[in-house]
């Protein structure tokens, strides 16, 4: 994919509510994918935690603006039964390896190279972030990123992590 077409993939993107919840409330679609580590990861190992799944591509500016946030939120309520795992749709996954080794992040970072799982949450444009409750419920879907809406992940994090 061009970087140009993939910007209006991501413009296209961005071009949709930013917040919209779920309201079904519906389980959240069971997946293993290869993960940075050489491991296969599961949703499943992360049954009971507050699970944030942030998709994302190397060539998506907004990503690559959101990334160091998303790792400081990690940071901070990872020991609190919360995780976010970092979702790369590219169908090569060695430009993320190479923009992560300039940005790295301490969450894990998974492989949907065929966009088995964007397809099964929806995903329509870069970034979007899914928020699992500790039952497994879909709570919160929020398409593209601007300055800021990271504190819509923060309420919804500080939120959940309580229940």
């Amino acid at each position: 994919m061009s970087n140009r077409i993939a910007a209006m993939i991501a413009a296209a993107g961005l071009a949709l509510p930013a917040l919209a919840a779920d309201p079904t409330g519906g389980p959240a679609p069971q997946f293993t994918l290869a993960a940075r580590s050489g491991a296969n990861v599961s949703l499943g190992q992360y049954k009971g935690q507050v699970v944030m799944l942030n998709f994302w591509a190397s060539w998506c500016g907004p990503c690559r603006q959101e990334m160091p946030l998303l790792e400081s939120i990690y940071k901070q309520y990872h020991r609190m039964g919360f995780t976010l795992i970092g979702v790369n749709v590219e169908p090569d996954s060695n430009a993320a390896n190479q923009w992560l080794k300039e940005t790295p992040v301490s969450f894990p970072i998974l492989y949907d190279k065929e966009s088995k799982v964007s397809k099964m949450y929806d995903v329509e444009g870069m970034p979007s972030t899914v928020i699992i409750d500790r039952k497994g419920k879909v709570r919160l879907l929020h398409r593209g990123y601007k300055p800021g809406d990271e504190n819509g992940y923060l309420d919804s994090v500080r939120k959940l992590v309580r229940e």
